[in-house]
């Protein structure tokens, strides 16, 4: 009986944790869905591609193409979440060719007023 009971508070954890986790991954996509859709009302006409994580590790989830210039996005559901193995490695390289950046509600309006600033048409 002891045993029953344990398992039982084992499974009833697990359900917690997977509960958390499912309410935290759903809080990042809505995130992630809202700045898209504010994303392509800033810059109309502008391409956003959702690059898929299994294909490259740590590779940034969108990749923005307007105009000639281009930017990386990490979308993060906040300043304080940990950052995958090579995140910094692609946001690095992306900032050094273009303008990459992680992105999260704290930092959102810094973030495209950057995008602003990189779009700009040169003279």
């Amino acid at each position: 009986m002891k045993f029953a009971k344990n398992t039982f508070l084992i499974i009833e954890e697990i359900c917690q944790l997977l509960l958390i986790f499912r309410n935290d991954l759903m809080k990042e996509n809505k995130f992630q869905r809202d700045l898209i859709k504010e994303i392509k009302e800033r810059f109309p006409g502008c391409l956003v591609f959702k690059n898929d994580p299994n294909y490259i590790q740590g590779v940034p989830d969108l990749t923005v193409l307007y105009g000639k210039q281009w930017a990386l996005l990490e979308c993060k559901k906040s300043a304080h979440e940990e950052h995958q193995p090579n995140q910094d490695y692609y946001i690095e390289r992306g900032n050094d060719m273009s303008i990459a950046r992680f992105i999260y509600p704290e930092n959102r309006t810094e973030v495209l007023d950057e995008l602003q600033q990189t779009f700009k048409p040169r003279r």
